[in-house]
This record gives structure tokens, C-alpha cells and sequence, in this order.
């Protein structure tokens, strides 16, 4: 038997324990200032910063599309997040939303605030970690396209019509910066406008800066500019003749019989190409898998001081990169770019990517040990997807909230872990 006796209920209560870390790290108040607001008149329904929140916050909860803003607008859980008048009425709808995020956003110094809004958050969140030493992994993804989208080109590589955003992240998993370009540009094609800005950010703040990128940013500029800011970085290599014959030994099968393991040879050596200013380091390793005919072989161009298998190991953890583009893709939905315009998708890549971070700054800070290792996706469904019944008293609203994924203690450690980010911030190293 079904009955509907008119409970008011929200199936994205655990929205409100992000939307709290939001209130302590002070993020999107400082997004609404310096937004600039496209109205005119005196009389707007909406303020800017709580639309802001609609659609930052209704991207974490995986509703990607304006459209969703019908349901989402008198949803109790929405309506709390975007708070001012929302909270008691509504909020904006699936017209206002598009408005705001295909016109007012689209304008060029709202998009270039949009683009620096990453890097201020990924500030604020600095100053309550402990860590000085950043390190910073560069790379490209594809975003399929499947209409008219201005700019959307076929790329042979990713056998796809697309865009080709690039990414910079941090060793935190922080998405620093990023940008959309046109499908068919080469992987490294305008990183100056996405590296320096982020390099710059941490000029005289960070101890150190390391830098990983595989090899379609092998390029002598790039060599000279992370030298140039004294930048440490390992950087894949594309193999060539000379540098094979470097490691000639290396590359004849091992004598005696071959073991059940993966052998693994190192070598480090100075290579000069004919486009570089001076000879570098190159550290080439050398594997040689039971049943395979020919060894895996790899090079990797490096300032590093570090020993040749430790240089090796620096550089492979830059995988976890890609699995956290990865999780944009699958958890944020970042590659749903189905608006018609480049502004208006590059808009919609960064509100994406705000909301990736502002998940990933509660799974870093606030989330317990216990579930430490969940993916964004685990915590969208088992965190965020808490269903409550929503009651209305005379001052104030009760989220009774369901234990099923998340337990009432390990909520309150979540919130208490946000309660404990409101204190005075962590004094920076002179």
C-alpha cells in the first residue's frame, strides 16, 4: 500500500554539512563580492551570491543541468544552502539560472574571476594546513561534445568531436586552474596561461614548488621558465636514437633465466637535444616483464637531485592525477558542456570545477578516518543522498536526518571537524 501524507522531506540533507564548511572557510561570500552583477535595477528577486550557490552546490549534488533548478528551486535542503529570502520562498528558476550562468557569467571579467576563484579558495584552505611544499601535476582531458558547440572539433587522438580543457592540480587533489580550449589544439597548447598564474600564487609563500608532466610538455620553454622560478620537475621524455643508445646494455634481455618478478634497471645521464640551451639530466628506466619480448623503456628529463629510482617514483605518482580528473568526470559531471557558446561552456567547466573543490576541501579536512578513502562519488551517494523529513517550527527548521550510509556519530565528526576550522588560521613561515 502507498500513502502520501505530505511530508516535507529533501533527498540532499548532507548538502548542509558542505554548505557549513562553506560558512567557516568563507567562500562564497568572498565569490559574491567580487562577482559583478549584471542588473540594473533595484528590485532583483535573487541575490547574486545566492544563485552562486545554487549552482556551485547544485553541481556537488550532481544536478548538472539548469533544468534542474525547477525541482532543486523549492527543494528545503536548496533553499537553506542559498539562503536570504530563498530560505523561506524559493529559489531561482530554471530561467533566471540560465541567465545567470550562460549571459551574466559569460562576461570576460566574470569568467576571469571565475578562472581565479579556484586559486582564492585553494588559499584560504592553505592557511589551515600545515604543508609548505607544493606540487603541482599538468595535464589535458577530452570533454565529447555531441551537438553544435561553438568551437567543438574533431581530435583524431580521442577519436571524438570535443573540447580539450587542461588542468593544473595540487598534491592535495585541489584543482588549482584550468581551462577550456578548442578540440583540436595540441595537449600543451597555451600552459603559460594556465601554469604561471598558479606559480605566481605561491611566489614567496610556498618552501618549494615541484612540477610532474608527461611527455606532451617535453618542451625547451617549459624547461626555462620552471628553472627560471627555481621549480624542481620531472618530466616524461619522448625516447629518440640518441638517447636509446644511452642505455644500450640496458636494453639486451637479461642473462640467465627470467624470474617470476619484473626486473627493473636505472640510469641517469646528461642529454643535450638540439633545441636546448644546455645539457640536462635524463633518468631512463629500463623493464623487462616475464613473457614479453621487447622491455617497457622510459626516459624522464629532470632537475631533481634525488636518486634515479626515487626520481622514477616521484614522477609515477603523478598518475594520481588523472584519477582525480577522473572523478570530475564521473562524480561533478565536469564534461557536460552542452551549451552552445565557448564562454558559456567555459562558465559551466568552472562552476564545475569550483564545486570539485569545494568537495574535496571536506574530504581532506572534515571527513573522518574511518571513510577517508571514499571517492566523490561515494560521498555524493552515501553523504549527500542523506534523505531527512524536513519539520518547521516558529524560529527555526529540523532536518531529521536517516542513519543509514553515515552514522549520527560519524556526522558529528564531520561537523565538528568544520567547527574546529573556525578558529584562528595557521601563522604562515616568514
Amino acid at each position: 500500500m502507498l500513502e502520501f501524507r505530505g511530508s516535507v522531506v529533501t533527498s540532499d540533507a548532507g548538502l548542509l554539512a558542505y554548505r557549513e564548511l562553506d560558512d567557516a572557510l568563507g567562500l562564497t561570500p568572498a565569490a559574491g563580492e567580487r562577482l559583478a552583477d549584471a542588473r540594473t535595477g533595484k528590485n532583483g528577486r535573487h541575490a547574486l551570491v545566492g544563485m552562486f550557490r545554487q549552482s556551485v552546490f547544485g553541481r556537488l549534488a550532481g544536478y548538472e543541468d539548469v533544468n534542474d533548478a525547477l525541482r532543486l528551486r523549492h527543494d528545503p535542503a536548496m533553499r537553506w544552502i542559498i539562503g536570504g529570502k530563498a530560505a523561506k520562498g524559493s529559489g531561482a528558476s530554471p530561467s533566471q539560472m540560465g541567465r545567470f550562468e550562460t549571459n551574466w557569467l559569460a562576461k570576460p571579467e566574470n569568467l576571469a574571476t571565475l578562472t581565479d576563484l579556484s586559486g582564492s579558495w585553494i588559499d584560504q584552505v592553505a592557511k589551515r594546513r600545515s604543508c609548505k611544499r607544493v606540487v603541482l601535476d599538468l595535464d589535458s582531458s577530452v570533454s565529447p561534445t555531441h551537438g553544435d558547440q561553438e568551437k567543438s572539433v574533431w581530435n583524431r587522438h580521442f577519436g571524438c568531436t570535443c573540447y580539450h580543457p587542461l588542468f593544473v592540480f595540487n598534491q592535495n587533489g585541489d584543482l588549482e586552474r584550468c581551462a577550456l580550449r578548442p578540440g583540436n589544439v595540441h595537449s600543451a597548447d597555451g600552459w603559460e596561461d594556465v601554469l604561471k598564474p598558479v606559480v605566481a600564487r605561491y611566489r614567496g609563500t610556498a618552501t618549494s614548488i615541484a612540477f610532474r608532466g608527461d611527455a606532451a610538455f617535453a618542451q625547451p620553454n617549459m624547461y626555462e621558465f620552471l628553472e627560471s622560478e627555481g621549480i624542481e620537475y620531472a618530466i616524461r621524455l619522448p625516447a629518440n636514437q640518441i638517447l636509446q643508445a644511452q642505455i644500450g646494455r640496458l636494453l639486451k634481455r637479461p642473462i640467465g633465466r627470467p624470474p617470476q618478478h619484473v626486473q627493473r634497471f636505472y640510469k641517469s645521464f646528461h642529454y643535450k637535444a638540439a633545441s636546448w640551451s644546455h645539457p640536462r639530466r635524463v633518468v631512463a628506466k629500463v623493464e623487462w616483464h616475464l613473457g614479453e619480448l621487447f622491455p617497457r623503456v622510459g626516459f624522464i628529463v629532470t632537475n631533481l637531485s634525488y636518486s634515479s629510482k626515487n626520481i622514477v617514483g616521484f614522477y609515477n605518482k603523478r598518475g594520481t592525477c588523472e584519477q582525480w580528473i577522473k572523478e570530475g568526470k564521473g562524480a561533478i559531471k565536469w564534461t557536460r558542456l552542452s551549451c552552445r557558446s565557448f564562454n558559456a561552456n567555459a562558465v559551466r567547466l568552472q562552476l564545475h570545477a569550483l564545486a570539485y573543490n569545494l568537495g574535496n576541501f571536506l574530504r581532506t579536512l572534515a571527513i573522518p578516518a574511518a571513510i577517508e578513502k571514499w571517492s566523490l562519488t561515494s560521498l555524493r551517494e552515501k553523504l549527500i543522498k542523506i534523505g531527512p523529513k524536513v519539520v518547521s517550527h516558529g524560529r527555526y527548521v529540523a532536518f531529521q536526518m536517516a542513519e543509514v550510509a553515515i552514522s549520527r556519530q560519524l556526522f558529528a565528526a564531520i561537523m565538528q571537524s568544520i567547527a574546529a576550522l573556525r578558529s584562528p588560521p595557521m601563522a604562515t613561515a616568514p
